[in-house]
């Protein structure tokens, strides 16, 4: 009988459904799950979704939270329960991003992942499988630091450049999620050309990445994410984690064509990439001369604040 690349993937690469989408994760069986803004909006707006986000409502209604206060506590807990549903679902983590408003922000990122970890906690379930989302901005970086030292787990979002990788590793970060696609998608829109598997740039950049933590014995784990193709995946096999879109997960179902792993750690030893050090200026600096990561940082930090209004807006509604 013949073995599915989906299922030739998970002997070398952690699979993770990129979905908020319950339906998904119990046809391809992720380990973990990782969610965003964007996607629970997506979840939020569908009937058989609908259910969780008026309990949310209907159980911080009647407290005595008001105002912004009380759209802050209902949307923590939409979250929540979107990350309960999917425990019962996976066995090993699901990722719960913090408000992306708070990108800029040590202090709030590191109450706001305080907040949510005791509400898991709450709930039953212990931190070591909660992963906080935070993007790769310096102070979103720095507030995963000091979550570390609590035993609170992050994953760093938002990665698009080597030198906010290097920044996570020596900050002990968990997880880091480069974003593959969208790196494809500004080369592409900036040279006009198309690129292909090894040429891949989102590639190149993962990667990278990836030999340099190896090499130099970093825990810290390499979750490729936003895929625009199943090229891109079949590259990256051997990765730490992979997350990746049901229907790219449909596609990796579907098809039984030999997959073997392109990253390995005995490959990555033998890599000649130097050792880095950042500081907060180095770091500014190597992160405003990659014009790439400049823009899809920043853009993928209005489009989840975007995506947070108008969940908000869908609360404010209910609220009513």
């Amino acid at each position: 009988m013949s073995t599915s690349q989906l299922d030739q993937l998970k002997q070398f690469t952690t699979v993770v459904a990129d979905t908020g989408d319950f339906e998904s994760m119990q046809i391809y069986q992720p380990r973990d799950a990782t969610t965003n803004p964007s996607l629970i909006l997506q979840a939020a707006t569908k009937p058989q979704y609908r259910p969780l986000v008026e309990q949310a409502v209907t159980e911080l209604k009647t407290s005595a939270l008001a105002g912004s206060a009380l759209m802050a506590a209902v949307l923590d807990r939409i979250l929540v329960l979107f990350g309960l549903e999917i425990l019962k679902l996976i066995p090993g983590r699901v990722s719960t991003e913090v408000d992306a408003r708070l990108s800029f922000d040590t202090a709030g990122t590191v109450a706001k992942a305080r907040h949510l970890i005791g509400a898991y906690e709450a709930a039953g379930h212990s931190r070591e499988r909660i992963l906080i989302k935070v993007a790769s901005t310096w102070e979103g970086i720095k507030a995963a630091e000091i979550l570390a030292k609590d035993a609170i787990r992050c994953n760093l979002t938002l990665l698009f450049s080597f030198a906010q990788a290097v920044a996570c590793a020596e900050a002990g970060v968990q997880l880091i999620s480069p974003f593959v696609g969208r790196i494809l998608d500004w080369h592409k829109a900036a040279t006009g050309k198309d690129f292909q598997g090894e040429d891949d740039p989102g590639v190149q950049s993962v990667r990278a990445i990836y030999n340099y933590y190896k090499k130099f014995g970093y825990r810290t784990e390499v979750m490729g994410a936003s895929f625009r193709n199943k090229g891109e995946i079949l590259a990256l096999a051997g990765c730490d984690l992979l997350t990746i879109s049901p229907t790219l997960l449909g596609e990796l179902q579907a098809c039984d064509d030999p997959l073997v792993a392109q990253l390995t750690p005995a490959a990555a030893a033998q890599s000649d990439c130097p050792r880095m050090h950042l500081d907060e200026k180095a770091f500014r600096f190597a992160l405003n001369e990659d014009a790439m990561a400049t823009e899809k940082t920043a853009q993928g930090i209005r489009n989840f604040a975007a995506d947070i209004v108008k969940l908000e807006a869908l609360v404010s509604t209910m609220l009513a």
